[in-house]
């Protein structure tokens, strides 16, 4: 139920694969594995996945990520779960949401996110002392918390994804600088773990050592009573970022919408320069035109950029 249905749940229902064998041959030793990082690498790999064109179901840790859109939307709760436990994700176990017919509801949720306030998401909601005070004690030790702030990868088995926290500082306290380019693995995403498991360590070796090294890794900030974006953020965002997931008719340009004044107040929000491994780009369509020639022209080579895009729509096992 945890492996198959919970924490690490694909598209193949409630089985769980054999890999998972000779991590639970030991119960003893399965509190000393690292299974928030874990778990949080399989949810991006699925969240990235998903959004694919082809793909219509998300898989992964769904009851987590329902769990903290709830904790994070205040406005986005269901009625009637008012009162929590540990874990916090128990409060909402009874929820059974509509099944009414998906396109008006979708449209109506892309309204009710493109209409949300700055005071309406909550950064830190399990800072609140009422939440505070059900949390297991462990989870709250240091050695446990400074796991937060590692900027380092995230593993799972095959799956490799990068814990890029300078680009969320408010959901650890911090005020948002405007961001660094974001790390290109897509080369890693390729990667199903098809083909057996006992690569992994070896091909991956590089990203293995990232997490040995975690501890070298934490990003260190000021800590605010006000976390959110700085003005210098907002700036950047209402120029470079898509703005509205709703038609445009709908709505009114943000542009024309005033930074608010407590963006200036919060400071330009400052995190130290930190190494940062070098890109991944997924190369092989690149290399696969290399291996065959040089194009002279569109019409002659048509065929070719045809073939490449219905192979990578039909995936590494539909692939000719």
């Amino acid at each position: 139920m945890l492996l198959g249905m919970h924490l690490f749940a694909d598209k193949s229902g409630n089985r769980v694969h054999i890999r998972w064998l000779p991590y639970v041959a030991r119960l003893e030793e399965m509190g000393t594995y690292s299974w928030g990082s874990a778990a949080l690498a399989w949810l991006y790999r699925c969240m990235c996945r998903v959004a694919n064109r082809h793909v219509v179901k998300l898989a992964g840790p769904i009851q987590l990520l329902q769990s903290w859109i709830f904790w994070c939307f205040p406005l986005f709760r269901p009625a009637g779960y008012e009162t929590f436990s540990w874990p916090l994700a128990s409060r909402w176990s009874g929820y059974n949401p509509s099944s009414s017919e998906k396109g008006p509801r979708v449209q109506m949720w892309r309204l009710r996110i493109d209409r949300l306030q700055d005071r309406e998401f909550i950064w830190m909601p399990y800072s609140i002392l009422d939440v505070l005070q059900v949390v297991h004690p462990e989870a709250l030790e240091p050695r446990h918390m400074a796991l937060w702030r590692f900027v380092t990868s995230l593993i799972y088995f095959s799956v490799i994804e990068w814990h890029q926290i300078d680009r969320v500082l408010p959901q650890f306290g911090g005020v948002q600088p405007r961001p660094n380019p974001a790390l290109n693995i897509d080369f890693l995403m390729s990667k199903d773990g098809r083909g057996g498991d006992r690569w992994f360590p070896y091909h991956l070796q590089k990203w293995h050592l990232y997490w040995d090294d975690r501890a070298e890794t934490v990003l260190r900030f000021d800590v605010v009573a006000d976390p959110g974006p700085s003005h210098e953020f907002l700036e950047w965002w209402s120029q470079h970022r898509k703005r509205f997931l709703s038609p445009d008719m709908h709505l009114g340009d943000p542009r024309a919408v005033s930074i608010p004044v407590e963006a200036s107040q919060r400071g330009a929000g400052r995190v130290p320069d930190m190494d940062r491994p070098e890109d991944v780009p997924d190369r092989r369509r690149v290399e696969r035109r290399a291996r065959v020639g040089t194009r002279r022209s569109q019409r002659d080579w048509r065929w070719l950029e045809h073939a490449m895009d219905n192979d990578d729509d039909a995936g590494p096992a539909g692939g000719g």
